[in-house]
């Protein structure tokens, strides 16, 4: 069975045991959240509820860095700055 679930205005597809990396949340490393369900997909039934799914926090870390370079032409501009997005990576333990 899978879930779609909603973390800080972003939707992931995902079953149990799954892990993923989500935008940075406030629980610390090794405690559980809890994630509202939006959808339970059962093979092919889709099913609206209200649900909660357990997920663990395993670790906060940094995304890739993104090359953020700004050029004006002939005005001898360029501007090169790098971001690392803060990310939490989580393991869903019961759906």
């Amino acid at each position: 069975m899978q879930a779609l679930i909603k973390i800080s205005d972003k939707q992931f597809l995902v079953k149990q045991g799954d892990t993923l990396f989500v935008p940075r949340q406030k629980t610390a490393i090794g405690q559980t959240m809890e994630i509202s369900s939006i959808a339970q997909i059962d093979g092919e039934n889709t099913v609206l509820t209200a649900g909660t799914i357990q997920a663990k926090v395993l670790a906060h870390v940094k995304d890739d860095k993104v090359i953020v370079f700004k050029k004006k032409r002939r005005k001898r501009y360029q501007c090169r700055n790098g971001h690392r997005q803060q990310m939490t990576q989580v393991e869903v333990i019961s759906l």
